[in-house]
């Protein structure tokens, strides 16, 4: 079994790598959001402070490297490469499922690999929502800062080794934070994250949320590619709520810090993540693409986000992470349609800084 787990990691892993598995005709719904131009925004570009504190420790930009990969030899070169990346540039890093490594210790490096390489930076771990006996482990082998729970009902349905029996998933979920003394994320990995289930979660005491919306990573589609009768996958492939809807709802329905991922592809597109209440951000797909080609790309994945979230932040008069989130904006097309459909108003982000 456990070479079975670690072989489909592997799998999955170079499937994303080198096929197109993003959402074919859902998009993330950033394209929907437009600031509110400041021509006169009074502030210094070159001191614009992007960093942010909500999760524990500092990072100087608001983003995470989400959860990629671990699990088999060939995958350990790949933590260790972007958790260098991470600890210099000082961003968060999330790590793939530990089911692998916790149930066969020979594995452990491809995960401890990256505390090794990113002594202070963040680190999520990261274990399946029933796997409430794995939760203490994930943490010890990654000297984990915050400890993420997946949920892949969708990826699990799909694939041919998938768990499908969800009963007492919440209980579960409420067991493992019970269970460890690290803050509690849960994930989505693609499908997002609904105003209910987000207020079922809160009330089970987590911490943190990444939505993971519709719109980047298709993971029915990454599991497309591993199927002889590709049907249900490519019936599912497009399915789940859009990153900047799924944002919304939760930052009108929780109290609780937000990462907002899924189709995450520039600054721009995290500064009007953020301005839509997320606290920070997370890409996964084009760290991944970008390891395969060297340091230097990864270098310039960060510095064009950078430049982008700073140029985006100036142009709305936006000094830090605080006052981008009271910029005003406009919600268009089929996020305002789905918004209003939901009963979440949108004019509230129109008139923010108007007294």
């Amino acid at each position: 079994m456990t070479n079975r787990i670690s072989d489909r990691k592997l799998e999955h892993l170079l499937t994303c790598e080198h096929y197109d598995v993003q959402f074919k005709n859902k998009k993330s719904g950033f394209d929907d959001i437009d600031f509110i131009h400041h021509g006169l925004p009074d502030i210094d570009m070159e001191k614009i402070d992007l960093s942010t504190k909500e999760f524990g420790k500092k990072l100087d930009i608001p983003l995470f490297i989400t959860a990629i990969t671990g699990g088999h030899p060939k995958t350990a070169t790949i933590n260790k490469d972007l958790a260098i990346v991470a600890e210099n540039e000082k961003i968060g890093l999330g790590l793939g499922s530990q089911r692998a490594a916790i149930e066969n210790p020979e594995l452990e490096y491809t995960y401890n690999i990256a505390r090794e390489n990113a002594p202070s930076t963040i680190l999520i771990g990261n274990i399946g929502a029933s796997q409430v006996e794995y939760a203490s482990k994930a943490v010890e082998i990654l000297d984990a800062d915050i400890l993420a729970i997946h949920l892949n009902p969708l990826q699990e349905a799909i694939q041919p080794e998938g768990e499908v029996d969800s009963i007492g998933v919440a209980d579960s979920i409420e067991k493992i934070v019970d269970s460890v003394d690290v803050p509690v994320m849960v994930k989505e990995t693609g499908s997002g994250i609904s105003a209910e289930n987000a207020k079922l979660l809160e009330s089970k005491n987590i911490n943190f949320i990444d939505l993971a919306g519709a719109g980047g990573t298709s993971w029915a589609g990454v599991e497309t590619y591993r199927l002889k009768d590709k049907y249900l996958g490519e019936l599912f492939w497009d399915w789940g709520i859009p990153t900047a809807v799924s944002t919304v709802e939760l930052s009108n329905s929780v109290n609780i810090p937000i990462i907002s991922s899924g189709g995450i592809r520039s600054g721009l597109d995290a500064a009007k993540a953020i301005a839509l209440g997320a606290d920070a951000v997370g890409m996964a797909l084009p760290f991944l693409k970008n390891v395969a080609v060297g340091e230097d790309a990864l270098i310039k994945l960060i510095q064009n986000f950078k430049q982008s979230l700073k140029l985006a932040m100036f142009l709305v008069g936006a000094s830090n992470i605080n006052e981008l989130k009271k910029s005003n904006l406009v919600i268009k097309g089929e996020t305002w349609m789905w918004l209003n459909e939901r009963g979440f108003n949108t004019k509230k982000y129109t008139r923010r800084n108007i007294i």
